[in-house]
């Protein structure tokens, strides 16, 4: 399935001095005339340079650690999608950290691009990460209950598998429910392995996502995605894959990094 679809792509874009010399005799002028020239000459070398223009001043956080499940405020992760050239726009997805959703804190990821604008708000912590909703321009999508999008930090193997119900409410930015309907989900953790990206390579975990239900239609209904803890999403239920991100993994004991630099 095209990502751009999935993402929201549009279908649903510096007087001069000047001044009359008296002229005494021409022998004067003979003489004036080199000095002036000079004079000339040197305020011409003397001119200032156009002035460079500056880049614009911004503020960044620079995250000191990364979560097991990354989540620090300032965090960002760039994607293409899967087979095009690295040389494409990218989507990017950041952390912007606490706010609410629903009543609730949660933690806000935006992901812009190609048109696109879509934010997530998640709960996390060492039991897993748990899906609020998400927003597009314009509509508002809340899960209830919350969505488990991962799982327990130390639960990670292979042929782990966990699914869940919930009820999926679409609502305009009025506040007028357009639709709602069940959800119905499944992961199954199929391996691990070693994958390389433009962004690094890394050892990830490989799970599929399977989706159904009469709101189905909001996702795609089954479809692989990468994981590896300390770095996130390696490729994403969209088919994106990771091309680069503004901080390092830690490292193991013996200095091994738990994933690819960036």
């Amino acid at each position: 399935m095209n990502a751009d679809r999935m993402l929201g792509m549009p279908r649903f874009s510096l007087k001069a001095m000047s001044g009359r010399m008296p002229i005494r005799s021409s022998a004067v002028w003979s003489l004036a005339a080199p000095t002036l020239l000079m004079g000339t000459l040197m305020l011409g070398a003397c001119a200032p340079a156009p002035a460079r223009v500056s880049p614009p001043v911004q503020s960044n956080t620079v995250p000191t650690s990364v979560s097991f499940y990354p989540q620090e405020t300032g965090l960002n992760w760039a994607y293409v999608p899967e087979g095009e050239s690295t040389a494409s726009a990218p989507y990017v997805l950041r952390a912007l950290g606490p706010t609410v959703f629903g009543g609730q804190t949660a933690l806000a990821f935006q992901l812009t691009g190609r048109g696109a604008d879509q934010t997530w708000y998640r709960l996390i912590s060492s039991s897993g990460v748990r899906l609020l909703g998400f927003r597009k321009p314009g509509v508002t999508v809340t899960l209830s209950p919350a969505w488990i999008e991962a799982p327990a930090e130390t639960a990670w193997r292979v042929g782990l598998t966990w699914e869940g119900t919930t009820t999926a409410r679409v609502s305009s930015d009025d506040g007028k429910v357009q639709s709602e309907g069940l959800l119905r989900y499944r992961y199954d953790v199929q391996d691990r392995r070693r994958v390389s990206t433009p962004g690094g390579s890394f050892d990830v975990w490989v799970i599929t996502r399977q989706i159904s239900g009469e709101l189905g239609s909001l996702f795609p209904a089954a479809q692989q995605l990468w994981f590896t803890p300390f770095v996130g999403d390696i490729r994403t239920p969209e088919a994106l894959l990771l091309t680069a991100r503004n901080f390092a993994s830690p490292a193991l004991p013996g200095g091994t990094p738990t994933g690819g630099q960036p």
